[in-house]
């Protein structure tokens, strides 16, 4: 039984969030979502600039900003565009990120490379951006990642998205302790199964069968029930965690 969708409680009043990748169905969107109802002024970003209007028309209340997480200029570019939209930035959701399965058999190093690049590669280089933000603002801020159980554990086709999952979450770990002494915090969560309809597309069903049967509510996480541990991450609420991995999901071993 999926639970009641919760009201919001202005757990972000009058902070300004950027969301990476939140024009899609997924997380990203859902997360967008929940900061408007929690009271933050958002921006949503994606490379894919239709998608991109089209979420920000359904939103309503969200500047929107196209930025490819593999181009740094863009990157750059999405920090500074939010700061001339609303004068400051507050909390970076690190959401972009790129799978696909593939035996390291068959993997050619473009595959490999292109998802550890928006992967990996790319929430540094947001994080990067968003930091050097947050101290010219005399410090302080919250950075939250989405990293993946599958940083954890062993799946078949899944090398290359695991490593780099793995990688977000040493990221995090290793950044917050840099970003410790400027008040910043730095938080990921670990989803293992959270349902929209692209996971669906690009997924067996056979394999989505098997790992709902893993978990211990019997169904996928909904989007927003990931969002809301992101919120919290991003909140007040939280103002003494960082460097933590938070793993949302009722998977049993």
């Amino acid at each position: 039984m999926i639970p009641t969708y919760p009201p919001g409680h202005d757990l972000l009043h009058g902070k300004v969030v950027v969301v990476t990748a939140a024009a899609g169905t997924g997380i990203g969107s859902a997360v967008a979502k929940r900061c408007l109802e929690e009271g933050a002024q958002v921006v949503i970003s994606d490379w894919h600039e239709r998608r991109l209007k089209e979420k920000a028309a359904e939103l309503g209340d969200v500047h929107a900003i196209p930025c490819d997480v593999t181009q740094e200029d863009q990157v750059q570019a999405l920090v500074a565009g939010t700061v001339e939209q609303f004068g400051r930035l507050d909390v970076l959701v690190n959401n972009a990120g790129l799978g696909g399965t593939k035996s390291v058999l068959e993997m050619t190093d473009e595959e490999w490379s292109r998802v550890l690049d928006i992967t990996l590669t790319g929430t540094f280089r947001c994080t990067r951006a968003a930091l050097k933000q947050f101290v010219a603002q005399g410090g302080g801020g919250a950075i939250v990642n989405n990293a993946s159980v599958i940083g954890w554990r062993a799946q078949a086709g899944q090398a290359h998205y695991a490593a780099a999952k793995a990688g977000v979450m040493a990221l995090t770990r290793c950044s917050a302790l840099d970003a410790a002494e400027h008040g910043v915090r730095i938080n990921a969560v670990a989803p293992s199964l959270a349902m929209h309809p692209f996971l669906a597309k690009v997924t067996s069903d056979e394999l989505l069968e098997d790992l709902t049967k893993r978990e211990a509510f019997g169904r996928a996480a909904e989007p927003w029930e990931v969002a809301n541990v992101m919120v919290f991450l991003a909140s007040d609420y939280a103002s003494y965690l960082t460097g933590e991995v938070v793993s949302v999901s009722s998977q049993h071993p």
